[in-house]
């Protein structure tokens, strides 16, 4: 594999706000930052003369100017263009096997034969064994930000990264892509898991519930203290559905983090409720960490 951040791009605001947060993740990893359009077309493509060779033509353009504001915004980045033929879903899923993540911007236009459109988007998802970033561009703000701010790539400082954990199926991958990415950006780790108590329960059996939750996932992380001793974390076992305290928790979040199943059949990755309710409507990009 060869270390890289990969981005998907059609032209749309979304993958425009995908691939600056892609630059910056490749500049705090020290790798190249590669950006990829796919799109069905006919082997035999003639770009003069036939529609689809237009529209390839188009999507070069497109690629080269996003890396030209690229270059301009990051001069010590490299980066690179690559066109793929084939199924979005199929063609990035093998592209993202050659690179330390791949990122989407959700809810694309297509205005250059998109394919992050909604359902598109989620079978990448499902096809992709690497990590995947999920990221929307911010309402009411310029899709890229000024070359001084420190969204553009200036050192920090950064709000927290947020990871979601599941006490009786605790996964390594998923908080270790969590301490890794806290422990890049110097920032603090806030680890949180919701917890709900039987149908019937009383007010003290619903204390003692929170203060075992609170201590089991103190215990969790003993290991992952001493690994990344450097991080800050934060230990949040709340009462509550988990998929609505990590989405209340995206409002002040550089970062979230979930996980999905990987299955054996193509295509059948699972999107669990939890990570699929984050994704439609965290307010931060969406880190997505396949795991067994």
């Amino acid at each position: 594999m060869t270390s890289n951040v990969t981005v998907g791009l059609d032209g749309s605001p979304e993958s425009l706000a995908a691939a600056e947060w892609a630059a910056r993740e490749a500049l705090l990893r020290g790798v190249p930052l590669r950006l990829v359009h796919a799109q069905e077309r006919p082997q035999d493509l003639d770009p003069a003369s036939s529609p689809e060779g237009v529209q390839h033509s188009q999507a070069e353009g497109m690629l080269n100017e996003a890396a030209d504001g690229l270059r301009q915004r990051h001069p010590h980045l490299e980066i690179t263009t690559q066109q793929l033929s084939g199924l979005p879903p199929d063609t990035l899923s093998i592209a993202a096997k050659e690179a330390d993540l791949l990122v989407l911007g959700s809810r694309g236009l297509g205005r250059f034969a998109g394919f992050l459109l909604g359902s598109v988007g989620l079978a990448t998802l499902r096809a992709t064994e690497r990590p995947v970033v999920v990221v929307r561009a911010p309402s009411g703000r310029e899709d890229v930000p000024p070359s001084d701010s420190p969204a553009a790539g200036a050192p920090g400082p950064y709000l927290d990264v947020v990871v979601g954990v599941d006490l009786q199926q605790a996964c390594d991958a998923v908080i270790s892509f969590a301490f890794d990415a806290a422990a890049r950006r110097a920032c603090t780790l806030r680890v949180v898991h919701g917890w709900t108590p039987p149908l019937v329960y009383t007010r003290l059996a619903a204390v003692e519930s929170g203060e075992q939750y609170a201590q089991a996932l103190s215990d969790m992380l003993i290991p992952w203290r001493q690994k990344f001793p450097s991080v800050h974390i934060v230990e949040d076992a709340v009462f509550g559905a988990a998929a609505q305290q990590l989405v209340w928790a995206s409002a002040d979040a550089e970062l979230v983090v979930v996980g999905r199943r990987i299955q054996q059949a193509p295509h059948s990755g699972h999107i669990g409720p939890v990570t699929h309710a984050v994704l439609h409507h965290s307010t931060a990009p969406v880190a997505v960490v396949a795991h067994d």
